[in-house]
């Protein structure tokens, strides 16, 4: 049978054609305002100071208007690739408002640009180096032997691994999207990374350009990537809201920075390819990652439709650790939208944030 036979046969009618063209009308009028948009929409607007700062590492505080409810404050660690204020992203779409709202002091890493001089610093390098410094100084600012870690991406790797080495300095530890399990295939991350040469990629560029992970990631979902949102932004042009969402997550995807080339290269190699921390068999410097040290309580935050990093990849930590209180979220959302999506929005992290003040002092 021909399937394209079973289709219902479309035939324009002279009312749906003149409704169509004032659409098209009404959107043509509403360039100039889009346009305007485009360059005023405004991104990580919630009000923040640098109150430490090391060469081009950054920690910000989050300003708050009322007292703190909770005497353990919150470090967000981020990946290094693109900027943390996707998790500031615009009002009403800000993990960091939520947190705030429930009543935690918020700290944030920003790792800054890498330059060729950083080339070399390596996984044990960030998490050894700044984010070790970091979270020594909210202690001491708190006047508190531990915090809760929250880490998104690749700095849910780095918070995993910080939690290792010093587990009595995190109460909790919140992860989204972290890759931590490469066993599997879920992810298109895990197939191109298999005989990826990386020695030779580093060799050549000497840090991992911001341009090669942007032009690996369009390639992963092209035509979502390359059409279907830019259809979404024509049927949605006179909504403000939609409007402005479209432009500050173009800025963010957009805002490509580099990766040092030693970070790089054991994050292939040792994990992905060789998937060595859940084995047991990761090294920072002389000592190995034992993930049975963390025993704090685990938020695990994953997105079910994730090209990125499969929700197994995420909670294959929980058989390695020593924790008793795991609880897992799963939502319908990709990579981002587990962070700025409406329904990640609406149910996720009202729960998340609930989750971690039930268990704070």
């Amino acid at each position: 049978m021909d399937t394209f036979a079973t289709w219902p046969p479309f035939t324009p009618t002279p009312a749906s054609l003149l409704a169509e063209q004032q659409r098209m009308w009404r959107n043509a009028w509403e360039l100039p305002r889009v346009a305007e948009q485009a360059y005023g929409t405004q991104v990580g607007t919630t009000p923040r100071d640098v109150v430490l700062e090391n060469g081009r590492f950054k920690l910000l505080h989050y300003r708050r208007s009322t007292a703190p409810r909770h005497a353990q404050p919150v470090l967000f660690c981020y990946a290094l690739i693109n900027r943390p204020y996707i998790l500031d992203l615009l009002p009403g779409k800000s993990v960091v408002e939520r947190y705030l709202e429930q009543g935690f002091d918020v700290y944030m890493i920003d790792w800054g640009v890498p330059t060729s001089a950083d080339r070399g610093l390596s996984l044990e390098g960030h998490v050894d180096g700044f984010l070790q410094q970091a979270a020594r100084f909210i202690q001491q600012r708190h006047h508190r032997r531990d915090l809760h870690l929250l880490g998104y991406c690749m700095g849910g790797t780095l918070s995993v691994l910080y939690a290792s080495l010093y587990p009595e300095e995190v109460a909790s530890l919140t992860l989204l999207a972290a890759p931590l399990d490469f066993s599997g295939t879920g992810s298109l991350l895990n197939l191109w990374t298999e005989h990826f040469d990386v020695d030779t990629f580093i060799q050549t560029h000497g840090n991992c350009p911001g341009w090669f992970l942007q032009a690996c990631f369009l390639a992963m979902k092209p035509v979502q990537n390359l059409l279907e949102k830019n259809i979404a932004l024509y049927e949605q042009m006179d909504d403000r809201e939609a409007v402005a969402g479209y432009f500050a997550m173009e800025r963010w995807l957009n805002d490509n920075i580099p990766l040092p080339g030693e970070t790089f290269r054991e994050f292939v190699k040792k994990l992905y390819q060789e998937n060595q921390l859940v084995r047991g068999e990761l090294r920072l410097g002389d000592r190995v990652i034992e993930l049975g040290r963390i025993r704090c309580p685990l938020l695990l935050l994953t997105a079910a439709k994730d090209h990125l990093v499969a929700p197994s990849s995420t909670e294959g930590l929980r058989p390695h650790v020593g924790s008793s209180d795991i609880r897992s979220i799963c939502i319908e959302a990709g990579h981002v939208g587990l962070v700025v999506g409406s329904k990640a929005r609406r149910t996720m992290w009202p729960e998340a944030t609930r989750w971690l003040s039930d268990h704070s002092i």
